[in-house]
């Protein structure tokens, strides 16, 4: 295996030894964990190819980099606790000769528990997450973070990364305040928002994932995946708005 598996991580324990299993076949995992207090930690330890690191998360981007500054191979995939690499996925990186000056793209299967979701948007989302750490790198965002792709190529490589992210509707709550205050301290000062800008983007990102999307036809997951969505808008431009209007006091 040329490539070395990179995840960063905090309290991941219910989902991290089903993506640690997946990916037995990498001679180097590195876990970087930023805090966790469930478990987590121990279930790494059990693995004899994972590097076990702990450190301080300073944003997605930041992050990212400096855990895959200690992967051993210039390969470099990315990897989120609750992730699963499946057999298909796992041939292509152990087969394909790779392209330095490439960045892969990954397709994606969204889970709701054990509940496949097919449509709201979650449905076969292509995202980079293969790259030579030799060449390129990520962006620094503390949110949306991607990987520099100026002079590179994009590929879709086979197989499918299945991802786990919501196990309880409690999940939804814990990451839609997480995602809206990271995206508020990473454009306060830099993007304008108002009470009204956040309500309106809240509720066009329900009618987009619900109906645009048809989040309708998976069900109740679908409702809650939309009224998520809605959420999340709503508070990170709210969020926004209230640093705003503390940077302007503070500089009145």
């Amino acid at each position: 295996m040329n490539v070395s598996a990179v995840m960063i991580v905090k309290n991941g324990a219910r989902t991290i030894r089903k993506t640690l299993e997946s990916l037995r076949e990498f001679d180097d995992v590195v876990v970087y964990d930023n805090g966790s207090t469930d478990g987590t930690l121990e279930i790494a330890r059990e693995y004899p190819n994972v590097h076990l690191i702990e450190g301080n998360f300073d944003g997605f981007g930041l992050t990212k980099n400096r855990a895959a500054a200690f992967a051993q191979r210039d390969w470099v995939l990315i990897i989120d606790s609750d992730e699963v690499v499946d057999e298909e996925l796992l041939h292509a990186l152990q087969t394909k000769v790779l392209d330095p000056h490439t960045i892969y793209i990954l397709n994606f299967l969204a889970y709701y528990k054990e509940i496949q979701i097919r449509h709201s948007g979650w449905n076969n989302q292509k995202i980079r997450r293969l790259y030579n750490k030799s060449v390129t790198r990520f962006n620094d965002n503390a949110v949306h973070e991607n990987i520099m792709d100026e002079g590179m190529k994009k590929e879709p490589i086979e197989g499918n990364m299945k991802h786990y992210s919501y196990m309880s509707i409690s999940d939804f709550i814990i990451k839609l305040d997480r995602y809206s205050t990271l995206f508020a301290i990473d454009n306060a000062g830099k993007k304008s928002s108002s009470p009204a800008k956040a309500f309106f983007n809240g509720l066009y990102s329900f009618f987009r994932t619900y109906i645009l999307k048809r989040g309708f036809l998976d069900g109740y997951a679908g409702l809650i995946i939309a009224f998520s969505h809605m959420a999340t808008n709503f508070y990170k431009y709210i969020k926004l708005y209230e640093m705003n209007l503390e940077q302007k006091g503070k500089r009145g």
